[in-house]
């Protein structure tokens, strides 16, 4: 045994890093060598940080003192304006706010403070198990079906207080907009799910990284219809395409105050603040004025319409898809080829992406174990956002509110339409194999 081993806890043993993004680094490198692939693996957006944004933190590059734990008052009064004006949430105030170096530090926090168990649909986000694995934490599944659109129902949650040992005070982590789906939940889906929320007493964590993105220019919070127990999660990484910035935040319900403090003195133990100059320059984003609003029609509308060509191609082709209501990815079933990959020996979804990737240089990942999902289902998790988002936003502008129709695409988003004529004419040939 390597020595290295004796210090690590039994159940970090087999610890591996993400493994979103180690398929994107894997894919990097292959790529670096000169291998042409079509790269739909990664959900990073494709367009560029908002000019006004730029110079934003340009203007502040020079501040360099650490920040209050929390963040900037006037960072976390924004947030809290923007909440209650774009999504009806008013129970919010400033000192309820946590700013933090991405969304995904802060669930991480929040998960080290708290001590019941940890329930996660399946499929979900790939961070969420082991984060709650790294927090020591027992997790629930709660399996989730294409049928029902891949929702969390109060059938399905009731189903997993009955066949397991629950214990009190657990939280539930619900991405709403969805990852990997795409799905996302209407007013009355929600107020269902709150009944049963409020009845096991549940402390929900609504990741709502995706919301600005709906493609309805509407979205609908859990924490409307479940005050009291959610913990809105967000930021600027999907929206704003400042993923590599860093920065996020929670906002926590009065009744919520005792697990807000403790994640803000378990913040002040670890990441200090988050960047003082991303912060400031977060405030003009955040006050989601002309500037932010025009950038995210833009974005939203090549999304959604890259999203329908997707969804409308590969039906035609006999691969089950749900249409998303936000963000990058869908989530296509290619139940469709299964006697065609057994005739080749492959059994798995892991093993249909490796055929996949060899045979057209199209790298996608599957929907199995990382999304907690059965690796027997030839499910996969597709990020539509290989094109030039900065060449699509640009003429995207230039057209104005006109529509616009697969000619677009084709122009300015042809890496992913290529890609989704390759996935296409290799399911056809996969049929007839």
């Amino acid at each position: 045994m390597e020595l290295g081993q004796c210090f690590l806890k039994d159940s970090l043993k087999q610890s591996k890093s993400a493994s979103n993004l180690q398929f994107h680094e894997h894919i990097k490198s292959l790529q670096e060598k000169g291998v042409k692939i079509h790269h739909l693996g990664f959900g990073q957006s494709p367009f560029p940080v908002p000019q006004f944004a730029q110079d934003e933190l340009k203007r502040y590059s020079h501040v360099g003192e650490y920040l209050p734990i929390r963040g900037l008052l006037k960072l976390r009064e924004v947030v809290c304006q923007l909440h209650s004006r774009e999504d009806d949430l008013h129970h919010f105030k400033a000192s309820d706010v946590i700013v933090g170096p991405g969304s995904k530090e802060l669930i991480f926090l929040l998960l080290a403070v708290t001590n019941g168990d940890v329930l996660l649909l399946a499929p979900t986000w790939t961070t969420y198990k082991p984060q709650a694995l790294l927090s020591n934490h027992t997790v629930h599944k709660i399996p989730t079906s294409f049928d029902e659109g891949w929702k969390l129902t109060p059938e399905r949650l009731e189903m997993v207080f009955e066949e397991n040992k629950v214990k009190k005070n657990s939280v539930l982590i619900f991405c709403n907009p969805d990852n990997p789906t795409g799905t996302s939940y209407s007013a009355n889906e929600l107020k269902s799910l709150s009944e049963v929320f409020r009845k096991h007493k549940l402390l929900v964590v609504s990741d709502e990284i995706y919301s600005r993105l709906s493609f309805s220019g509407q979205y609908t919070s859990l924490a409307k219809f479940y005050p009291e127990g959610t913990v809105v999660s967000c930021g600027i990484s999907k929206w704003a395409s400042c993923g590599g910035w860093r920065l996020g935040y929670h906002l926590y319900p009065p009744h919520l105050k005792a697990v807000g403090d403790a994640v803000a003195s378990a913040a002040s133990q670890t990441f200090t603040s988050a960047s003082a100059p991303i912060q400031y320059a977060a405030i003009e984003l955040l006050k989601f004025g002309d500037n932010s609003r025009s950038y995210v029609f833009h974005c939203r509308r090549i999304l959604q319409a890259v999203a329908k060509f997707c969804c409308r191609t590969l039906e035609e082709h006999g691969v089950h898809v749900r249409e998303p209501h936000s963000g990058y990815y869908i989530f296509p079933d290619f139940e469709t080829i299964r006697s065609g990959l057994t005739a080749r020996g492959v059994t798995t979804g892991t093993g249909m992406c490796l055929a996949l990737l060899e045979d057209t240089g199209v790298a996608v990942m599957a929907g199995g174990p990382a999304y907690l999902h059965g690796d027997e289902d030839l499910t996969v998790r597709l990020c539509y956002v290989n094109f030039d988002g900065a060449a699509a936003l640009t003429a995207s502008e230039e057209l104005g509110p006109k529509d616009f129709d697969d000619s677009f695409l084709e122009k300015f988003c042809a890496p992913t339409v290529d890609a989704i004529n390759k996935i296409v004419a290799w399911v056809d040939k996969m049929k007839i194999a």
